[in-house]
């Protein structure tokens, strides 16, 4: 029996070969079957993560083209010996980080989200990881996603009231508080400790 993390990676695949046929098939019969492996894809999806199935087709059926992951930027901010991170309205906490913005870089965006989520000035200067969120994050997404952590300089700022988070603070590796798993794992943190005392350190990739 197939667990769940299969059954999303197959409706996952379903999903965008469903997804490049519609935008690139011009027979009528074609885009017809296209279109019910999408529907099958999405309630594949559906009944593995418990969404509605109307939820699951408005994130997972809404692109046109060909299907690639998502960019999600996490930065890694350090005061000595401890690490930034935000408390979100749940009251777990996650490195500050986004979607990156269509008409952003992955640089700009990482600036951006710290700026919003902290009221702190960073400078991006290292891609520390690119990660397959769904190798590392649970649960599994229903879109892919490739997370990118990237090494910041801290140049200014305080905490400000924002939409996003509710805190921020600095943590030691072996004092995290409670953790916004899908975002951010202990895992992922410790790694962005080796890169901050890494004296020359190598990108990590998935």
């Amino acid at each position: 029996m197939a667990d769940r993390a299969q059954w999303m990676e197959w409706a996952v695949e379903l999903q965008a070969l469903a997804q490049a046929g519609l935008f690139y098939g011009h027979d009528k019969y074609d885009r017809e079957r296209y279109e019910r492996i999408r529907e099958i894809a999405a309630q594949m999806a559906a009944q593995q993560t418990d969404l509605p199935l109307e939820r699951v087709k408005d994130l997972f059926c809404n692109e046109t083209g060909y299907q690639t992951p998502k960019l999600d930027t996490r930065a890694a901010v350090f005061q000595g010996e401890k690490i930034l991170l935000v408390q979100e309205e749940d009251l777990r906490w996650a490195l500050p980080g986004g979607w990156v913005d269509v008409n952003r870089t992955v640089k700009e965006n990482v600036v951006k989200e710290v700026w919003e989520e902290t009221g702190l000035e960073v400078t991006a200067d290292l891609v520390i990881a690119l990660q397959d969120r769904n190798k590392r994050n649970e649960p599994p997404s229903i879109f892919g996603i490739c997370k990118v952590f990237v090494l910041c300089t801290l140049c200014g700022g305080s905490f400000r009231p924002n939409l996003e988070t509710i805190d921020s603070g600095y943590f030691a590796l072996n004092e995290l508080p409670p953790l916004s798993t899908e975002k951010v794992t202990r895992e992922q943190i410790a790694l962005c400790f080796d890169a901050y005392h890494a004296g020359h350190w190598i990108t990590q990739m998935d």
